[in-house]
């Protein structure tokens, strides 16, 4: 490697060092101030152009804030809605009387492992919030748990959801892979699956159930009140999961209805998945599908469902719901904030040429190539804060060698790849700051839960590729 690239690595290791040395010094500046602040010392130390500089902040905080932000944006209103009109809390009773305390995480994580099919992490993690924390709550007051019930919830949730993110088609980065290495989808899915599950179990309720105990984590009361309608976590509410904000009995919504709320944005989702996988759809309904299974529109679409079906009927109240609405926003305010100053860092890091320095230092190893596509996905994907951009790269590196190989070998790579692309999920992913404020944990809390998840997920998810490859 030339001078240029380990200059350009050097500067990638000492910006996450000085980023952590902000967020956990005396000094304790705020993730926003502190992405900001590292973003700039990246962009000068590494020579872009200062000219360039601020376009490439203003457009990877923009681009980030319009794909999860205003998704973002839209769960939180969602819901409100369904913890006002009590429906999360019915859903939290209906699934704890039916599971027990050490089946729960198992329920979890079979409800995240189906919406994870058509969603993004973060999009299915928005969905989810408000079963996690109903049913945290739950499992805290009904049954009592040693250690925190939020992460032993929350990791089943966290590693179904980037493992289907990575590592399955038909979600964009695995069959960006599938197009790229020429391989089979329906043998890429299978391959993929198969992956999947022992994965899942592992980083997901199996770790939960081990690192729960050992991470005291405690989220905003105000955000739990707003996800689960637990007024008693709010201190100036003074009202129950049963009245609505002017004391009068709110009129019971079938759970049903509920359901149906959280379901619609993951249906509208996962049709447009199909669609692209049935080429005989007419253009037309194909482009509707497009429009309606974006995740922005189909959340919006589940906003309105919850809206007219559910907070409604419920007798919450027109004023008492706008309220409520702007008050979520306001919840998450801080939230889009550090997503934004995260999406600024990753634009520089891809601008200023550190992403390219990283695939020219793992392309040079002399590997098996499904191990070197997955060190290479890995090392783009922690360097750029994008599994997207991982696999893009690692799949472009490695086409000519996956040229040559079977189609079992070809899949298993697709799949080491997005596997690859998932671990060392750290502060310059969107997805760590997500879980990091949405659970109140400090940045140690978010390194031993979310982090180490997504990167046993990405370990285990490399393993069996290797296994399986003895049949290909």
């Amino acid at each position: 490697m030339t001078t240029h690239t380990w200059g350009l690595l050097a500067i990638l290791v000492l910006s996450i060092v000085a980023l952590i040395a902000l967020i956990n010094s005396r000094l304790r500046l705020h993730p926003f101030l502190a992405l900001t602040l590292v973003s700039l010392a990246a962009a000068v130390a590494a020579g872009e152009p200062a000219e360039k500089i601020a376009e490439s902040l203003e457009t990877g905080a923009g681009s980030i804030l319009g794909d999860v932000g205003v998704t973002l944006a839209f769960g939180a209103m969602l819901g409100r809605l369904l913890s006002d009109s009590g429906a999360t809390d019915r859903i939290a009773r209906l699934i704890v009387h039916r599971a027990g305390r050490r089946s729960l995480p198992w329920y979890m994580a079979g409800a995240a492992f189906v919406i994870g099919i058509p969603m993004f992490f973060e999009v299915g993690l928005i969905v989810l919030l408000p079963l996690i924390f109903s049913v945290a709550r739950r499992l805290r007051d009904d049954h009592g748990v040693k250690g925190s019930p939020y992460v032993a919830l929350a990791a089943p949730a966290i590693a179904a959801l980037c493992t289907l993110h990575g590592m399955v088609p038909p979600h964009p980065g695995p069959l960006i892979g599938v197009n790229g290495l020429h391989a089979n989808l329906g043998l890429t899915i299978g391959v993929g699956l198969v992956c999947a599950i022992p994965t899942v179990i592992l980083a997901g309720p199996v770790y939960g159930r081990w690192i729960a105990p050992r991470l005291d984590v405690r989220p905003d009361r105000a955000l739990v009140a707003q996800f689960t309608g637990d007024r008693a976590a709010d201190a100036d509410a003074g009202t129950s999961a049963d009245t609505t904000e002017a004391g009068r009995p709110r009129r019971s919504v079938p759970t049903g209805w509920a359901v149906a709320a959280v379901l619609v944005p993951v249906v509208l989702m996962l049709l447009n998945t199909v669609a692209d996988l049935v080429p005989a759809l007419p253009a037309g309904l194909r482009h509707a599908l497009a429009l309606t299974g974006s995740p922005v529109v189909a959340m919006f679409f589940g906003l309105l469902f919850a809206l007219f079906v559910v907070a409604l009927p419920s007798g919450v109240g027109g004023e008492a719901i706008r309220d409520s609405l702007g008050e979520s926003l306001r919840s998450v305010a801080g939230i889009l904030l550090i997503i934004a100053g995260g999406g600024a860092f990753n634009q520089v890091l891809e601008d200023s040429g550190i992403g390219k320095a990283v695939e020219s230092a793992a392309s040079g190893a002399h590997l098996n190539v499904l191990v070197l596509g997955w060190l290479l996905a890995l090392l783009l994907s922690f360097s750029t804060g994008s599994a997207t951009v991982g696999i893009v790269a690692a799949t472009g590196v490695l086409a000519p060698m996956a040229a040559t190989e079977s189609s079992l070998a070809t899949s298993l790579l697709v799949v080491a790849i997005g596997a690859g692309s998932v671990g060392l999920n750290y502060v310059n992913h969107a997805g760590f700051w997500l879980v990091k404020e949405s659970f109140g944990m400090t940045l140690g809390q978010a390194t031993k839960s979310h982090t180490v998840i997504q990167t046993l997920v990405s370990v285990c998810g490399l393993l069996m590729t290797l296994l399986l490859s003895l049949w290909a």
